[in-house]
């Protein structure tokens, strides 16, 4: 499947690798309480209204024109009580889709919640025992479907939110899952309150590319250049680092996307999937700039240390060598 956003080509990596410019749940910041790798995936792009953030059950919109046609007589679109016609079932209908993302989606009898890290259970201990069991399960489910099927994922989540929106690793999962499914806004709106909870940074590569994702490449670079990324991990900074190259794409800075990845240590030794993720970020940028010999030789170094095929490089190179010899 090809990358959607930012109009970028065809030839993104193979299902659950990371695609050009994104940002991933494992190599990037650790799940909360899951496991599993997972990169910038192509979805619905920014939306105006999170699913989660549902007026209330018999809230009403606003009312427009209250005058009526005649004194003491409703006006021909509204009941006796004052409310227009239709606005009874509203309330309910409301109440319906709310209990749905309570409820989320069914869980297996086989998910205890004790598939959690001991982390991430520890901080469910302030709720009472069956609550943190219910919300340990939908996050426990989420944890084992992101990479699958991420928008089940993400209704587990909600779920979980419904019940324990003050917690912070909750709400990283909220943000997390719907950044897998493709919900940029909603995932920028979760890790940011996460953020504001505990502080943490992991996600910043994750919300650099929400803002990507949402067609604000510069204030991905702004998140880019934050003083935390400098005390990352290696992992960690090469998911910023493949973000920031991306941003500079967008905004058709193709010299400064190769000199920001020309920087990182793409000769490390290692076979780790930051490594891959930023080879193949290079070989795809180099390409974009026509310098065709030099990416087909990072097509085949990236293809060298991809022993679990997380990316379609041995594709891409097999397919720019026809390129190369036509020319």
């Amino acid at each position: 499947m090809a990358d959607q956003r930012g109009g970028r080509r065809d030839g993104a990596p193979k299902k659950g690798a990371p695609r050009q410019g994104g940002a991933a749940g494992k190599s990037g910041a650790p799940r909360s309480g899951a496991s599993g790798s997972g990169g910038a995936r192509s979805g619905s792009g920014d939306r105006d209204r999170k699913p989660y953030d549902r007026k209330g059950p018999g809230e009403r919109s606003a009312p427009g024109d209250r005058r009526s046609q005649g004194r003491g007589k409703p006006s021909s679109d509204r009941t006796p009580t004052g409310r227009r016609t239709g606005e009874r079932e509203s309330a309910p209908r409301e109440r319906r889709v709310d209990q749905a993302v309570y409820d989320g989606p069914e869980l297996p009898d086989d998910i205890t919640g004790a598939e959690l890290s001991g982390s991430v259970r520890e901080s469910l201990r302030g709720l009472p025992e069956k609550l943190a069991s219910r919300v340990a399960r939908h996050l426990a489910a989420a944890g084992q479907l992101i990479d699958d099927e991420p928008e089940i994922a993400y209704q587990h989540t909600l779920a979980a939110k419904a019940r324990a929106s003050r917690i912070a690793v909750v709400r990283e999962a909220v943000g997390e899952s719907a950044y897998a499914a493709g919900h940029y806004a909603e995932a920028l709106a979760e890790l940011r309150a996460a953020k504001r909870m505990n502080g943490a940074t992991a996600y910043l590569p994750i919300m650099a590319d929400c803002h990507r994702a949402l067609g604000n490449p510069t204030r991905a670079l702004e998140l880019a250049k934050s003083p935390s990324v400098a005390r990352f991990a290696p992992s960690a900074k090469a998911e910023m680092t493949i973000v920031e190259a991306g941003a500079r794409r967008d905004l058709g800075q193709l010299d400064a996307a190769l000199r920001t990845l020309e920087v990182a240590p793409l000769n490390n030794k290692s076979r780790e999937t930051w490594v891959v993720r930023l080879r193949y970020a290079y070989a795809d940028t180099l390409e974009q700039a026509e310098r065709l010999n030099d990416a087909l030789t990072w097509f085949h170094k990236t293809n060298a240390i991809d022993a679990d095929e997380l990316t379609d490089a041995a594709e891409r190179a097999e397919s720019l060598e026809k390129r190369v010899d036509r020319n």
